[in-house]
């Protein structure tokens, strides 16, 4: 099953990341020569107008070929004749239909959800030290860990944990009002479970939640921003170096991560709602690296539109697409050749 969501899944993102492309084009009077979900020869495919729309037989990507996408087009409704700010809406669509189509799929996991945990303080117990008048107290609401956003409960333990230590600042709300505690020592306690097992804990209990039907959209709003923001914690950790290439992973290690979480539910409704909460993640972190300025992704040829758009307007002199080109090859060539290496890592990983 989990194999089987997978190919349904990117086939689904490929599409709708294209379908951005393609309807702002349209939107904008840009000729659209090709519109094709994945790669290779052609299995079927129908002109309906200036368009030939295409479904191939390699079930790999998929594009949107606008006229004059790579520049020496003398036609006036080719993309570059295109105004720039309609240029940079067409390219930044298809990562907009990706966080659209990854917030739609948490709305459809958390809509079954009857009640969640709210980073609000309930209790605390007998051990804590973290409260008291110059500490934390009941009703307070966690808004911020050492500078970064509470969305959602468990951002709580995250930003504590990926931060270590046991000094934190923290921002909550208390009685309507925000408190600040800079420099608030936070210390765990060893506690012994019923079954024998020891837990490093806080001492605190949060609330749990009611959901009404806003809420659960509301609480999918939030998750799906803090995915947003695990992507750039994430990529933070590659660039100082906490994580490595061993981290990444590719279509090959994502199904096998979609096979384990498929196989840990107890139910099939379990099994759908986890792989369905898995797609949204994947959609929106999609969102969100295609938007990096790197070559040969979207993010990278908005950067281009907005830098040759500045530099013509200063010396008025039309720069020649085929430079942007050339450096667009050359992103997508370094891409390839990372989505091979970590792709080989993956398999070796599955057999090991």
């Amino acid at each position: 099953m989990s194999v089987f969501f997978a190919i349904i899944l990117f086939s689904i993102l490929i599409f709708v990341h294209e379908l951005g492309h393609f309807l702002t084009a349209k939107l904008f009077g840009v000729q659209v020569n090709e519109f094709s979900l994945f790669m290779g020869p052609a299995i079927w495919k129908k002109q309906v107008g200036e368009t030939l729309y295409a479904v191939r037989c390699v079930p790999i990507g998929g594009y949107c070929a606008m006229e004059g996408e790579d520049g020496g087009s003398d036609n006036p409704r080719s993309f570059e004749k295109a105004a720039w700010w309609k240029r940079l809406i067409i390219l930044a669509a298809g990562a907009a239909m990706n966080f659209l189509i990854g917030f739609l799929m948490m709305v459809a996991v958390y809509m079954p959800v009857q009640q969640t945990v709210e980073p609000v303080i309930d209790s605390f117990e007998s051990f804590s030290t973290v409260n008291g008048e110059e500490g934390l107290q009941v009703g307070d609401r966690i808004l911020e860990v050492d500078g970064e956003k509470i969305y959602v409960y468990s951002d709580f333990s995250l930003i504590l944990n990926l931060n270590g230590g046991d000094v934190h600042d923290l921002v909550v709300e208390r009685d309507g009002e925000k408190v600040v505690l800079d420099d608030f020592h936070m210390e765990k306690h060893e506690v012994t479970a019923q079954d024998g097992t020891t837990q490093m804990l806080y001492g605190m209990n949060f609330t749990l939640k009611e959901l009404s039907l806003l809420d659960r959209v509301q609480y999918a709003w939030n998750q799906s921003i803090d995915t947003v923001r695990l992507v750039r914690l994430s990529l933070q950790m590659l660039l100082t170096g906490q994580a490595g290439l061993s981290d990444l992973t590719g279509p090959v290690g994502l199904v096998s991560e979609m096979s384990n979480v498929a196989q840990a539910s107890e139910t099939w409704v379990d099994a759908v709602l986890n792989l369905m909460y898995f797609g949204g993640f994947i959609a929106i972190n999609l969102a969100v690296m295609n938007l990096l300025p790197i070559p040969a992704l979207d993010g990278g040829r908005i950067v281009g539109v907005a830098v040759t758009t500045a530099v013509e307007a200063v010396t008025k002199k039309k720069i020649d697409p085929k430079y942007e080109g050339y450096l667009h090859g050359a992103g997508m060539i370094l891409l390839l050749g990372l989505m091979a290496v970590v792709m080989f890592k993956d398999i070796i990983f599955l057999f090991r």
